[in-house]
């Protein structure tokens, strides 16, 4: 007998793998989607312009551009801020011609940036004052905006000292007293 159940079994076995399961049911097409609409373009027509939307904090204000003017501003003025860098600087323009440009900041811990009117050539006067070190690349910018002037420093590693240039600020120049911070 237990070689008729081995049979019997085997015989199941062999039938079992050749049956064929109950197909699935055909999966239902969803619909194509719709082609867009060509619009017809008249020959010669420009296409629609973009407007831009103006940022929430700008809306509702009456927002001009800012002059284009000659730079005048003259201040002799030392500051100190609360991480401990001091400065000192004496500058003087007239009609976007600079007469006088001396800047020193001193950066705690990090070293000292000095900067000298004779090491430098004006080589722009509008819309900014640019002062131009031919030797080592140095540039100085100075603009006006509302009631302050910016005197910013752009590649100037050589005119500093250790790793102060990595941490200088522009100077910035307050035009109704001459303080500067």
């Amino acid at each position: 007998m237990s070689r008729v159940r081995v049979c019997a079994v085997a015989l199941a076995a062999i039938l079992g793998g050749c049956a064929v399961p109950e197909p699935a049911p055909a999966p239902i097409p969803e619909p194509a989607p719709a082609e867009p609409e060509t619009v017809a373009k008249k020959p010669g027509s420009r296409p629609e312009r973009i407007v831009s939307q103006p940022l929430k904090h700008l809306a509702n204000r009456n927002l001009k551009a800012m002059p284009v003017r000659a730079l005048n501003v003259q201040t002799k003025c030392a500051f100190n801020d609360a991480v401990g860098t001091r400065g000192k600087l004496d500058l003087q323009v007239k009609n976007a011609e600079v007469q006088r440009f001396n800047a020193e900041v001193n950066i705690s811990k990090r070293g000292i940036c000095r900067f000298d009117i004779k090491n430098f050539r004006q080589t722009a006067r509008l819309p900014a004052v640019l002062l131009n070190d031919r030797e080592s690349g140095c540039l100085v910018r100075m603009w006006e905006q509302d009631k302050s002037v910016t005197v910013a420093f752009n590649g100037c590693e050589a005119q500093c000292s250790g790793e102060s240039f990595s941490y200088l600020w522009p100077i910035l120049v307050d035009t109704r007293n001459g303080r500067c911070f």
